[in-house]
């Protein structure tokens, strides 16, 4: 039986809490992989400059970076390196659409079904160094199940204007993907601040952005913040939430007009799996979190 997930801010999830979130998502995108048509596999995603099996490709390709990941931790041996990264990226991008579509639930399958073998003792006991710090097993499986699900949203969504990010992962991620907000390449003319308040479940947050960058952290501001759902708050931090899929918010003190829109949150390199300022050693975040787009 899968372990009960909290949304207790105060509380770090169990590695077994984001081990069964990632075995769900795994159903989501297989369901959705079989649902999908011919024209819709090689239809626009969310992303303006992919399809949707451009997305399944990225996805397949990062399942495999973090499967290497994850036997090196279990082997207690250092993790990738680039040159054998890169291999995986020419791999998938090789691939027709059919297969990207095909091998993509294979690889996500194979990565959740290496993570529930692992015992108790086997997850207490491994970490491996990955992005500029040691990962735990809860930390993988989080930082999977973050990229799982968001990209999975890109390919529905673009066949379903009304789909949204699946509640129970939601619940488990509010609390994490604020360091991505540095990642962001808008930059405001004028210095801000605003407040963000969340519901189902209630966080609240503090956006501080200049031109040096921009960071987002628990707290409060006077006056009124920004009102949306923990579902929106991520899809915001990670550039979804286009006035074109922004639920009903309210906007308190707060101009949604400047939140970052789809041309602007992935200038992607040449090579279709890069995202933007990767060096071979990624940089970490402001809590040592690195961008895991892979």
């Amino acid at each position: 039986m899968h372990a009960k997930k909290t949304t207790d801010a105060s509380t770090t999830p169990s590695a077994e809490v984001f081990i069964a979130a990632l075995n769900d998502a795994h159903e989501r995108l297989r369901v959705l992989v079989e649902s999908l048509t011919d024209a819709e596999l090689t239809g626009q995603s969310y992303d303006t400059e992919w399809t949707n099996a451009q997305v399944l490709s990225h996805m397949g390709s990062g399942t495999d970076v973090f499967t290497l990941f994850l036997q090196a931790g279990i082997d207690g041996t250092p993790g990738p390196g680039m040159d054998e990264i890169r291999p995986i990226w020419a791999r998938w991008d090789a691939k027709s659409p059919a297969e990207q579509a095909r091998d993509s639930v294979r690889s996500s399958e194979a990565f959740v079904e290496r993570l529930d073998a692992l015992d108790h003792d086997q997850r207490a006991a491994w970490h491996v160094d990955m992005f500029g710090g040691v990962r735990t097993t809860s930390v993988i499986a989080r930082m999977r199940l973050s990229e799982q699900v968001v990209h999975t949203w890109d390919i529905a969504v673009a066949v379903d204007p009304a789909a949204t990010l699946p509640q129970g992962a939601v619940e488990l991620l509010v609390d994490t993907v604020a360091p991505l907000a540095g990642y962001m390449k808008s930059r405001p003319e004028q210095p801000i601040a605003a407040g963000i308040a969340t519901r189902d479940p209630d966080r609240s947050f503090v956006l501080r952005a200049d031109s040096d960058g921009v960071v987002l952290e628990t707290g409060q501001l006077s006056g009124q913040p920004l009102r949306l759902s923990a579902e929106a708050y991520i899809r915001l931090v990670y550039g979804r939430l286009d006035a074109a899929h922004t639920p009903p918010v309210e906007t308190g003190d707060v101009d949604l007009d400047q939140r970052q829109q789809p041309g602007e949150r992935r200038q992607r390199q040449h090579a279709r799996h890069e995202p933007p300022c990767r060096s071979a050693k990624p940089q970490p975040g402001p809590d040592g979190e690195a961008s895991t787009d892979l």
